[in-house]
């Protein structure tokens, strides 16, 4: 049994290693973009039923001050 490895094996996995090494950053990057675009996803929504639960309180207020105006001749 041969003690020497055949380079073309050990080629072939310095080239591997190489290759995913050279990817981790990008690989990094781009989750970090994605939860990045999550986020403002998930503050936009937010902000979007903030806003429908204030006009909400707003209409009602106005339909009660408006009642109340009304009744103030009467």
């Amino acid at each position: 049994m041969p003690d020497q490895v055949n380079p073309q094996i050990t080629d072939s996995l310095t080239q591997t290693n190489t290759k995913v090494v050279a990817e981790a950053p990008a690989q990094a990057m781009a989750m970090a973009y994605q939860m990045l675009a999550q986020s403002v996803g998930h503050s936009m929504q937010n902000a979007t039923m903030t806003q429908q639960n204030v006009q909400t309180i707003a209409s009602a207020a106005t339909a009660k001050a408006v009642e109340l105006i009304t009744k103030i001749g009467t």
